[in-house]
């Protein structure tokens, strides 16, 4: 049955707008029980009181008060069924066993026995008959044999029946297993209607290529949903009704009486196309063999003497399960001592700690790494460490040894303006030792590409003001030149200042004098 959605409205719009929102808030869905990642709903208890009204009525044939007793008698357990019936779901995918070849194959009964082929107008019937659609019904027939197995395996196969009295039931109710001669089949269509030759040959060896696949190990329900062009049974895996083989044609009744179960045929030619067939099952006409009725004979005759297990079965699932019923609902078969009391998401609090707590443990991590090696800390309570850090912090340090340093030298203040002067000189130097290694470099570019160089002409550098950087009677730096100062014409090896050699560093000692001559400085007392 498709899981009804349920609309969770948080507080916190209750609290932003209540005027604007209250009027249009509608509880949709009411959940009535929690089973570990499942939830019973309010809808679900309903639509299972509908069929306990209509199963009633239909099979002990109960009207007006009759029927409305009985149903007020069996409504109370609904809940508890529908519990137990979610562990065993949940019990039966944890064990990954699988009940879809069974279901196609009820389905399929049921076609035969209500004589309609058609499967959109069985799909309907299904709906008028049942009031559910056919995925709802497929899904609850899906459920309860999965529940079956789970029950049979786990509780039934724990129940000895002696054989004798198996064989003793079979003999004494052959009536019970005679059956007409059936076979199972699943087809895939690949379609050549309306197609040329060409597209005829595709189709044949698309046909072909899925025959292959089937063999080599892939699903056939999986191949005939995904390239069967019959959508009629494409998407129910290909899987066909219950079919006497006098029903089918005569060339198609010989390859089926040919193939083996669990065999797929060579693609078969049609007028609507290349036919591929799998045999899921076949029997015999006449009186049903005793092996293939043992298990359900055996399903039979536990059932009383299976009962006081399965209860104790069911309770030992409820008491490893996540469960929780909302008050107002009822587990008529709840297990002794197991909590299921309901718990609100609003009452979940986070834990929290004090400043005090946060604080100790704070200094306890930062003196970890004091301790001396092979040691680890005790562990304190938080007051311990509470009042062990306020000791820390009111105790008073213990005093450093004395470091004795060297006696550090006074520097005068002409000494200071020319180490600033001779480092802005550094700068400048490797400055324009950088600019002229790039000019180098695109010079050499350029004369590879044999582009023309155009001459470049170079600004002066502006002189730094005077005003502020030096007191009267003090040197001036060697930055500070008047505007009408020339630079000295370069001696023959040397290099002029504006182009200086990259292979030895230039000092204040190479660069060219002024005109004037800088004022002998004042001496100065240490």
């Amino acid at each position: 049955m498709f899981r009804r959605f349920v609309v969770l409205v948080s507080a916190a719009l209750f609290c932003a707008a209540p005027s604007a929102f209250a009027a249009d808030i509608k509880v949709v869905e009411e959940i009535a029980a929690k089973v570990n990642g499942d939830i019973i709903t309010k809808g679900d208890l309903d639509d299972q009181k509908k069929i306990l009204e209509r199963t009633l009525r239909e099979e002990q044939h109960l009207t007006g008060p009759a029927l409305a007793a009985a149903v007020r008698e069996q409504e109370k357990d609904i809940l508890a069924n529908q519990i137990s019936q979610r562990l065993l779901v949940q019990r039966a995918k944890d064990l990954q066993i699988s009940v879809d070849a069974d279901v196609n194959r009820q389905l399929a009964q049921m076609q035969v026995e209500y004589k309609i082929p058609d499967t959109e107008k069985f799909h309907d019937f299904i709906h008028q008959q049942l009031g559910m659609t056919f995925e709802d019904y497929k899904q609850q027939l899906t459920e309860t044999l999965l529940t079956r197995r789970v029950i049979g395996g786990e509780v039934g196969s724990k129940v000895n029946i002696p054989e004798a009295d198996l064989r003793k039931y079979y003999d004494e109710h052959q009536s019970e297993f005679v059956r007409k001669a059936e076979v199972y089949l699943s087809q895939i269509l690949i379609s050549t209607e309306g197609k040329n030759a060409e597209q005829v040959a595709s189709a044949e060896k698309k046909a072909k290529e899925l025959v292959a696949r089937a063999n080599k190990g892939e699903k056939f329900s999986e191949l005939a949903s995904e390239n069967s062009d019959d959508t009629a049974t494409a998407h129910d895996g290909g899987a066909l009704p219950a079919i006497q083989p006098d029903q089918l044609r005569d060339d198609l009744r010989q390859i089926v009486a040919k193939t083996r179960k669990g065999q797929v045929t060579d693609p078969i030619k049609t007028p609507q196309g290349f036919l591929i067939l799998k045999v899921n099952d076949r029997f015999e006409e006449g009186l049903a063999p005793f092996d293939d009725m043992k298990d359900r004979i055996h399903e039979f005759l536990a059932g009383p003497k299976m009962q006081p297990k399965l209860v104790e079965y069911l309770n030992r699932l409820r008491q490893e399960a996540y469960l929780e019923i909302k008050e107002g609902y009822v587990d008529t078969a709840a297990a002794p001592g197991k909590d299921t009391r309901w718990h609100e998401v609003a009452e979940i609090k986070a834990q929290t700690v004090t400043k005090k707590e946060v604080m100790a443990t704070r200094s306890r991590k930062k003196a970890l790494f004091l301790l001396p090696a092979g040691k680890k800390p005790v562990r304190q309570p938080i007051d311990a460490q509470a009042s062990a850090a306020s000791e820390q912090k009111t105790a008073t340090p213990a005093a450093a040894p004395a470091k004795t340093k060297p006696p550090k030298v006074k520097k005068t203040k002409i000494d200071k303006i020319r180490a600033k002067a001779a480092k802005a000189d550094k700068v400048k130097v490797k400055k324009e030792q950088k600019a002229q290694k790039a000019k180098t470099e695109k010079v050499k570019e350029q004369k590879g590409s044999g582009k023309k160089l155009k001459p470049k002409v170079e600004k002066a550098a502006p002189t730094r003001p005077l005003h502020g950087r030096i007191k009267p009677g003090q040197a001036l730096p060697d930055d500070a030149k008047p505007d009408d100062a020339k630079p000295a014409e370069p001696k023959p090896g040397e290099t002029s200042p504006e182009k200086p050699a990259f292979d030895k560093p230039v000092s204040n000692k190479d660069k060219p004098s002024s005109d004037t001559p800088a004022p002998t400085p004042a001496p100065v007392k240490p």
